[in-house]
């Protein structure tokens, strides 16, 4: 019996015309709806006339908007030969490199993609032709940002969305804000970028664009965790997941943001194992005998799902081979181990990440691997696992990882990475191995100098223990009693001020009741000074 099936009609101009103009208006049902119609893979390889290249392009535009995977642009650029590429118009080439360069994107090899979307830019020039420069320069931006070039990306980024509206593609304007605002809450203007996020939305609200939408609340939802309002920002990354989820239940940016509600939820957690160390206090100084079970119980329960949405994102990332997210998957789930006390698997962890960052020369990645490595290490010393010579092995090794970590991070523009990697080496400094007090402070004053005003979570809660440790340490009468000989190092007076004032300051607070308005009167200050001391300690808003 013969296939009575017609088969699919071919790509013709105005068919592609329709997909593109779908993509400007993020129409994407519609476009999908008319992808169904073609053999996407029979058209893109035998397409008649001059529309082959032009509707290659456009698929990986798709792709991007959650059409297929991008495996599915590898096999259509399997199947062209050099001798087709010799023969096309110089456009229809550029058109080509630009899908490799989506590509080469999508397989995490930043480098080539800039290479390529560089090229093409430089040829533009020539042509004159501003579609194409506008996604080239979205998608260089975009590649900049993964290698943490973020002026570089910046100056992309705006460039794509000045031609974007020159050109009056408001929508798609809109979806390039998304990732502008992320640069500017990365340039320390969290206000500029949460308006930019409120700009792209009202454009976009209309639309099914559920990837830009999703985008959009994951991006929310990192701005809000830097304030500290944990429950509120994992509100925005569960709004951000259900919308991935309508569009398609295996794109790579869900994986992302089950990361980062991972992540979250680990720093959840982490408040609550403060309470559960309250009540062990009190219980040691003979105090109430409050019960800590359902504290400990939220306190796993947020543990667990913290690991089942890594585990999810695993999956995912597992799915399309992207070696970055899986490295990410595993520091998250390193340091998870390690607040659980799994030191071992922490390690174990972190080395594969950084295995997996080193591959693809992921220097964001490969320091974060190496400050989950030291904080492992140097849980070992301070546990004193071991023999004396594997204590002093340990050591070493987390005062070797966390100096790498500096010198990772310096690469690039990420500021906060940087804080991290000298918190870390201002921990190792301070351990009962080194105690080594002025390296330790060192360290803490260049990661103070580094984090903002609204930097209120985790990496200011690590900064307020490691000047804990360092004052507990050193003693507040050993640094009085220096200061009042003429020895204070390489301080300027306006540091040892800094200093001094973090000592009186927490403690006036606490004798008068945490009421910042009285700490002012008693000290006669002004309130703004007080809340700032205590948010440098990591007291404000922690209480």
């Amino acid at each position: 019996m013969s296939d009575m099936r017609a088969a699919p009609p071919a790509v013709t101009a105005r068919l592609l015309q329709e997909l593109n103009n779908a993509i400007e208006a993020r129409r994407v049902e519609e476009g999908f709806a008319l992808l169904s119609r073609v053999d996407c893979m029979l058209a893109a390889t035998h397409c008649p006339g001059n529309v082959q290249a032009p509707f290659l392009l456009c698929l990986a535009q798709w792709v991007d908007l959650g059409y297929e995977s991008p495996q599915f642009i590898d096999d259509l650029l399997q199947h062209l030969s050099p001798e087709s590429r010799a023969q096309m118009p110089l456009r229809d080439f550029l058109m080509v490199r630009m899908a490799e360069a989506f590509a080469a994107m999508a397989h995490e090899d930043t480098d080539r993609a800039i290479e390529l979307l560089g090229f093409v830019l430089g040829a533009e020039r020539e042509l004159g032709s501003e579609h194409l420069s506008v996604l080239a320069h979205f998608w260089k931006g975009r590649a900049h940002r993964k290698r943490g070039e973020y002026q570089k990306a910046f100056e992309d980024i705006v460039a794509a969305r000045h031609l974007a509206q020159h050109l009056e593609l408001k929508k798609l304007a809109a979806a390039i804000q998304i990732q502008e605002a992320w640069l500017a809450f990365q340039r320390a203007e969290p206000k500029e970028a949460w308006s930019l996020l409120d700009q792209a939305e009202e454009q976009l609200r209309t639309t099914d664009d559920d990837i830009s939408l999703g985008n959009i609340s994951s991006a929310r939802g990192r701005i809000v965790r830097r304030t500290g309002a944990y429950a509120e920002s994992l509100a925005h990354y569960e709004r951000a997941v259900a919308i991935y989820q309508r569009r398609n239940a295996d794109h790579r940016n869900l994986a992302r943001t089950l990361v980062n509600a991972a992540y979250v939820k680990r720093l959840l957690a982490l408040n609550v194992r403060k309470q559960l160390d309250t009540h062990t206090q009190r219980r040691s100084a003979g105090g109430p005998r409050a019960s800590n079970g359902s504290v400990k119980r939220r306190y796993m329960a947020l543990c667990h799902q913290a690991l089942a949405d890594l585990e999810e994102a695993g999956r995912i990332y597992t799915l399309h081979q992207h070696h970055g997210g899986t490295g990410s998957v595993l520091v998250n789930g390193g340091h998870l181990h390690l607040d659980l006390g799994d030191i071992e698997r922490a390690a174990v962890e972190g080395a594969k990440a950084y295995e997996l960052a080193y591959s693809k020369h992921d220097l964001i990645l490969m320091a974060r691997a190496r400050i989950l490595e030291a904080y492992a290490e140097n849980a070992r010393v301070e546990e004193e696992l071991g023999e004396d010579a594997n204590i002093a092995t340990h050591a070493h090794q987390a005062r070797r990882y966390a100096e790498e970590a500096v010198q990772l991070a310096l690469q690039t523009q990420n500021r906060r990475l940087l804080a991290g990697a000298h918190i870390v080496c201002g921990m190792v400094a301070s351990s009962d191995f080194f105690k080594e007090w002025e390296e330790a402070r060192r360290c803490e004053m260049e990661s103070a100098a580094l984090l903002r005003s609204y930097d209120r979570d985790h990496l200011g809660e690590e900064l307020a223990i490691l000047k804990s440790r360092i004052m507990r340490s050193t003693g507040i009468d050993d640094t009085l009693r220096a200061w009042s000989q003429g020895i204070v190092g390489h301080k300027t007076f306006q540091q040892m001020t800094e200093q001094f004032a973090e000592v009186v300051i927490p403690q006036v607070w606490l004798r008068e009741g945490k009421k910042v308005s009285r700490v002012a009167e008693r000290l006669s200050i002004s309130p703004k000074k007080v809340r700032r001391i205590l948010r440098s300690v990591g007291l404000l808003h922690i209480t």
